[in-house]
């Protein structure tokens, strides 16, 4: 496996990552078979490792700490903070206040001392952002973080984080980890150029699009995801002219889509998310496969770049899209003077 530099972080890591949200309850109930996934996935290369704290409510870390127990110091560990822990609401966020209590609470179950790259699961509007990167300045130079990162951010705060960053001497955001598959192609047009002007590594979530990009049927999908966009006609329609693309290509429709992420020459590494042993071993078959241009021409034929079809349920709405008051002027002032 041909490993990459993450961002300008110095760091090396495998194109795929392995993501650990099908850890725990909310996907695999068998620690067992979650411990020889992340077995099987190192023994291919894998050396990157990605999870969260909400993931089944803190289980997903606790097995990724067991699992990574005696080899720690050879893995590149990454988890987020920010969505909800608990009732109470300041265990949520990007204050620092909680911040300190997440990095502490993933330390305990991750079973080590330091964590690779802490990333904000998702922008906080209600936290300035230089409360953020202070307390994140202080993680990084207590030894307890290597490296800080966003996630499924605008382009528009990433940038601001930047410059705050450089403003005040605080640690800047080195990563980003966007949704990204051929289904999602927005991050294309600001996020992904963005990350590469100001030298961000990208790691990319949900490169199968919720399992749309499996070559599953909709019935079966529709059996195991309760999101919206999951029976959008508009992605079945892609679905069903990307496969005949694939079997040209002589490739199963996931290596055809784990491929096209891991293109992009912005793109760092894909998140596999595997919740069996099959779908791992399915993800590790196409590791080496490589997208002539092409077939990445058709895919832009399908759908076009820097264009979503439909859009992700769990993708990041701005107080701007969920507030109708930032949306609309008082009913006074709407006349016409």
């Amino acid at each position: 496996m041909r490993y990459r530099t993450l961002g300008r972080t110095g760091i090396k890591v495998s194109p795929y990552a392995l993501g650990a949200m099908m850890f725990g309850a909310v996907g695999n109930n068998d620690y067992e078979q979650s411990l020889r996934m992340v077995d099987k996935a190192l023994e291919a290369g894998i050396n990157f490792v990605d999870t969260a704290d909400m993931y089944s409510h803190g289980e997903s870390e606790e097995i990724v700490g067991r699992a990574l127990k005696g080899r720690r110091d050879r893995i590149v560990l990454a988890t987020k903070s920010n969505l909800p822990m608990g009732e109470d609401p300041n265990q949520r966020g990007n204050s620092r206040r909680w911040i300190m209590t997440a990095v502490e609470d993933s330390l305990r179950r991750l079973q080590t001392d330091y964590i690779d790259v802490f990333q904000m699961h998702r922008p906080d509007p209600d936290t300035d952002i230089e409360e953020t990167l202070s307390a994140l300045t202080d993680l990084v130079r207590s030894g307890k973080v290597r490296a800080i990162g966003s996630s499924t951010t605008p382009a528009s705060e990433i940038v601001e984080a930047q410059w705050v960053a450089e403003r005040r001497g605080y640690e800047r955001f080195r990563t980003e980890q966007p949704p990204y598959s051929i289904l999602d192609r927005g991050i294309e047009r600001e996020v992904l150029p963005m990350a590469q002007k100001y030298g961000l590594g990208v790691l990319v979530w949900s490169p199968l699009a919720q399992g749309q990009l499996t070559g599953r049927s909709p019935e079966e999908l529709s059996r195991t995801a309760h999101f919206k966009h999951m029976s959008d006609p508009r992605r079945l329609e892609a679905v069903e002219q990307l496969m005949p693309v694939a079997d040209a290509a002589g490739l199963k429709l996931t290596h055809l889509a784990m491929a096209f992420t891991i293109a992009h020459p912005a793109v760092t590494s894909a998140i596999i998310g595997p919740r069996t042993m099959e779908q791992l071993d399915d993800a590790l078959a196409g590791a080496d496969v490589v997208l002539a241009d092409d077939v990445l021409d058709q895919i832009d034929k399908i759908v076009p770049p820097g264009t979503d079809v439909g859009r992700l349920d769990m993708d990041y709405d701005t107080p701007a899209v969920l507030d109708a008051s930032l949306r609309r002027r008082p009913v006074d002032d709407r006349a016409a003077a």
